[in-house]
């Protein structure tokens, strides 16, 4: 049985340890020795991309954002999507990912940055969507952990109503957002619909084949008719009229 090999470390914006290991083909990222990303587990990254380009068939010339490189998977599957006059700007903050992106990972996902269509962007991806206005036809974003950060509590703005709001400014008419989370969250979808977006969440398998272990990506687009179809629909809580009343004096009849 072949070892794991320690290949690489850097440190993450808010201090923690993040370190790349390899075990035969296989490659893993952990952060402060909890399990990031791995390249087994790639399917619901490639579910990312293909829910939230799927509107995108029969635009010839579509700027895309993908926010969070990850080890490429997002990128290779809009790549593969999209045709030859396609935009793809990849936001990423830390220049450790992309290294061992173009060292490491190019024989798992076919090298995707040396695609001609594609600009790569270094620095916080809050400030490259907010000088974004109506520029992309689909954001996709995997940045941290999903909305419940995970390396860097920075990453919080991203997905609060701040970074909703950049969002919903950055995107085309008729364009999506997509989002990746390990985790479900119900106040992140009523963030969302509370932003102005109708909303699909769509349950996705961690890697081919599995049962047990799921991703969730939630695509939202101000236009419900581009969602694609599947998922569920998530209903903004209804206030009782009881709620509604409470504090107010009955006029006396």
């Amino acid at each position: 049985m072949k070892s794991r090999i320690k290949l690489a470390t850097t440190p993450t914006p808010d201090g923690s340890e993040m370190v790349l290991y390899q075990h035969d083909r296989d490659f893993s990222i952990e952060v402060n020795g909890q399990d990031l990303m791995h390249s087994r587990q790639h399917a619901s990254e490639l579910a990312l991309a293909r829910l939230g380009c799927a509107h995108l068939a029969d635009c010839r010339a579509p700027g895309i954002l993908i926010g969070g490189l990850g080890m490429g998977y997002t990128l290779r599957q809009a790549l593969d999507m999209l045709g030859p006059g396609a935009r793809v700007t990849v936001g990423e903050l830390m220049e450790a990912v992309v290294r061992w992106n173009r060292e490491f990972f190019g024989e798992i996902n076919g090298r995707p940055l040396e695609d001609k269509r594609v600009v790569l962007k270094r620095g916080d991806i809050v400030e490259l969507i907010k000088h974004s206005k109506s520029r992309f036809h689909a954001i996709l974003l995997d940045v941290d952990n999903g909305p419940d950060a995970m390396t860097d509590s920075g990453n919080r703005r991203l997905y609060g109503r701040e970074g909703i709001g950049a969002c919903r400014r950055a995107l085309a008419e008729q364009g999506c957002l997509a989002v990746w989370s390990a985790e479900p969250s119900k106040k992140y979808e009523q963030r969302l619909m509370a932003g102005g977006f109708h909303v699909r969440r769509f349950r996705v398998p961690a890697y081919q084949g599995a049962q047990s272990q799921s991703r969730f990506v939630w695509v939202a687009s101000v236009d419900p008719t581009i969602l694609p179809p599947g998922g569920g629909e998530p209903r903004l809580p209804i206030k009782s009229a009881t709620a509604k009343g409470r504090g107010r004096p009955r006029k006396r009849r």
